[in-house]
């Protein structure tokens, strides 16, 4: 059945879905991990915990879709910037400058917080570590995306790497105070020493 003739209670409940997904990872960005249950998820989407209940049986089950949902959201943004990045050197910087973005935004801070409760929680930690490794894999596939590199050019490969562990950095330094002026700056330096070596003077 296709999305024009989807029958009003498929609409609602893909609907509802949808609000308990964003709903979680507002919670877990702005309250912390002990604070995204199911129930207070329910509460700030604005549906009964039957409801909650009925689309994710167990607080597992809504993190690791939402997990998801915010891995699709992020490939999805990321492709549309790939349709409108400049060309040549000026790629650089914009590439850079989006890595640090996803690592800087709610949807990482979302993310922290389940990782953090995964480091001493063995069964999520299980759900959670395939989740991590699609993660990073996009996230550096994109970023040499971005670049314009080739998937064999070990200068992009290094750069990419280097650029990543840096957005975390930043990103994990923006959690606790707004680190945006700071980040400003190390994102412009290291933009133009990685323009230094993908392009380096004729």
């Amino acid at each position: 059945m296709t999305g024009s003739t989807r029958n009003p209670q498929q609409e609602r409940s893909r609907l509802t879905r949808k609000r308990l997904l964003s709903s979680t990872i507002a919670v877990l960005a702005g309250q912390g991990w002990a604070a995204a249950t199911v129930a207070t998820v329910a509460e700030k989407a604005g549906v009964s915990r039957g409801a909650a209940q009925h689309h994710f049986a167990t607080r597992e089950a809504l993190i690791t879709a939402a997990l998801e949902q915010l891995f699709e959201d992020l490939t999805a943004s990321a492709a549309v910037m790939l349709a409108t990045m400049p060309e040549g050197p000026e790629r650089v910087g914009v590439a850079v400058e989006r890595a640090v973005e996803i690592y800087a935004g709610t949807e990482f801070k979302a993310a922290l917080q389940v990782w953090a409760a995964a480091a001493s929680d063995p069964a999520l930690r299980t759900l959670i570590l395939p989740l991590e490794a699609r993660f990073g894999a996009a996230a550096h596939q994109l970023t040499m995306a971005a670049l314009g590199a080739e998937p064999d050019d070990e200068r992009a490969h290094r750069g990419v790497q280097v650029t990543l562990d840096l957005a975390r950095g930043l990103g994990l330094a923006d959690t606790l105070s707004d680190d945006s002026k700071r980040r400003a700056q190390v994102v412009a330096t290291w933009a133009e020493m990685l323009r230094a070596t993908l392009y380096p003077p004729a």
